[in-house]
């Protein structure tokens, strides 16, 4: 479903996007590309970041897939202040820590303090994705646990919803998600964060024109 006149993709190409994530094993990580693909899609320029592993090397030596991982995605750069305030939209990306987000990415967020006093990360758009390990299990509460933060930030909060058929065999309005036990996200999944982010990249498009224009 993809109705954008010229003039929207006109405003979008100047949208700046960063997809910032943290990702253990994969999952996430995969999210996170697959939003990147959406928003580049809807003409945006695209940061792919991820925050800084804060587990210890014997904790992540323990899991032959987290180790992997991390050494899979080393050429991925860590997330900085600067993306935030480079930034006219940011996707955040976690896996769920008992309803929560890993505190991997609680860590990097709970550093921005300094931006947030003096109102740099207020205005832009924000959305979130996330994965479990099991059906149900903490998907919705990690999302909504970022947008508590992002309340506080002053940011304009834009979710999947059900806006597009794929989010109706998704079937997760606040954003996309995947059941980590079943492997790396299937097509549905990542085709729900291409269009979550798709659809980020154009709501910030149309409120970057609408002030430039006020």
């Amino acid at each position: 479903m993809d109705t954008k006149t010229e003039a929207e993709a006109g405003a979008a190409a100047t949208v700046k996007v960063a997809v910032v994530y943290y990702s253990s094993t994969g999952t996430v990580h995969a999210l996170a590309r697959a939003a990147v693909e959406g928003a580049e899609k809807a003409g945006a320029d695209v940061r792919l970041r991820k925050v800084a592993e804060t587990a210890p090397p014997e904790a992540v030596g323990a899991r032959p897939e987290w180790a992997r991982h991390l050494e899979e995605t080393a050429d991925v750069a860590e997330a900085g202040h600067e993306d935030l305030e480079w930034a006219d939209a940011v996707l955040f990306g976690t896996p769920t820590r008992f309803g929560n987000p890993a505190v991997q990415l609680r860590a990097f967020i709970d550093t921005t303090g300094p931006l947030w006093f003096q109102g740099r990360l207020a205005d832009k758009v924000y959305s979130a994705f996330t994965a479990s390990n099991t059906a149900h299990g903490g998907q919705e509460s990690t999302i909504l646990a970022l947008s508590n933060t992002f309340y506080h930030w002053g940011g304009v909060i834009v979710p999947p919803g059900y806006t597009d058929p794929v989010q109706f065999r998704s079937g997760n309005p606040y954003g996309a998600s995947s059941v980590a036990a079943g492997g790396l996200p299937d097509e549905v999944a990542l085709e729900a964060a291409r269009f979550q982010a798709r659809r980020v990249a154009e709501t910030a498009a149309f409120l970057k024109a609408g002030r430039a224009a006020a």
